[in-house]
């Protein structure tokens, strides 16, 4: 008899297991396909401005330049604003959205204007080179030209710990930068090569974008940041005003008579799909840098 009772104490263990498992993977179907899954909001009218946000520390440029190609091959959409509001970020993916920018500009011949907000500074502003016009508030953050690489050194940790690391490496430079001991001088010195390079792409881009000479750049390019009234004075934005000014700006540059209608990315909706079977450190908004160096470069403000 208890045999028996416990047999039927497991079936339905058992049953009730599947068929929680049956629900949520109906229930996973169902938010699935019946999520916002559209990477636009466009609708109908001939007379629309789009507005791209670029938010926070810039990981990566997938997204972003999916969304811009989007704008780019709808006829509705006349100009794009994009609202800047980035410390910056990697350099890559700093590069990757400018250069969609400037792609963007050229293949759909319509018009960008940057709308900076709290702050644009450092890749937030190489990116806002691209564009035709930029505005920024007159207390935006913006700047900060230059590049910064760190890391932690726990080597200390190690020897406190009794540990000695060991490498057996192909060359001089092939753990250069190891956070188990100090730079050796030539380290110093590679490392401060790939910055320069990395921080004369950066200043060619804002002479570039900016119409500015070389030698005018780099006097502005010590890393320091402006506020939008003294980016102003300086050259680096070309108007004082708000995220609506920019619009009407990009409104009028395009040609649009009377007021335009404004649309933006439709952000995705995390489902239950995403959560049970997709990358959680996206469904959670857990940073997608998943480089495992532990060097990075970056046009970052600090």
């Amino acid at each position: 008899m208890p045999d028996r009772r416990t047999n039927v104490v497991l079936w339905v263990i058992l049953g009730g297991g599947a068929l929680l498992f049956f629900t949520l993977t109906l229930l996973a179907f169902a938010f699935y396909f019946s999520g916002e899954r559209s990477t636009s909001s466009l609708g109908f009218g001939f007379n629309q401005v789009a507005v791209l946000d670029l938010e926070g520390v810039i990981y990566d440029s997938k997204d972003f330049t999916e969304q811009l190609k989007t704008f780019g091959t709808s006829s509705s959409v006349k100009a794009v604003v994009l609202r800047v509001n980035s410390p910056g970020g990697g350099v890559a993916a700093s590069q990757e959205i400018y250069e969609a920018v400037k792609k963007f500009r050229a293949e759909s011949k319509k018009r960008v204007v940057v709308s900076m907000a709290s702050v644009a500074a450092s890749g937030g502003y190489y990116i806002a080179c691209g564009a035709d016009r930029i505005f920024a508030n007159p207390g935006s953050i913006t700047g900060s030209i230059g590049v910064i690489a760190e890391w932690y050194n726990y080597g200390g940790l190690l020897r406190w710990a009794k540990m000695e690391p060991v490498v057996i490496k192909s060359g001089e430079m092939k753990d250069a930068g190891s956070p188990t001991r100090p730079l050796t001088e030539a380290e110093k010195a590679y490392f401060q090569s790939l910055i320069d390079s990395m921080y004369g792409q950066f200043v060619t881009a804002v002479a570039t974008g900016r119409k500015m000479d070389e030698a005018v750049v780099r006097r502005l390019a010590d890393g320091r940041v402006f506020t939008g009234q003294e980016a102003l004075r300086n050259g680096l934005v070309d108007e004082i005003g708000t995220l609506q000014d920019a619009v009407a700006a990009a409104a009028k540059m395009a040609q649009i008579s009377g007021e335009p209608r404004i649309v933006s990315p439709v952000k995705k909706r995390t489902s239950l799909w995403d959560l049970l079977f997709g990358d959680a450190r996206a469904a959670l908004s857990i940073s997608p840098d998943r480089s495992e160096s532990h060097i990075r470069f970056q046009y970052l403000w600090r």
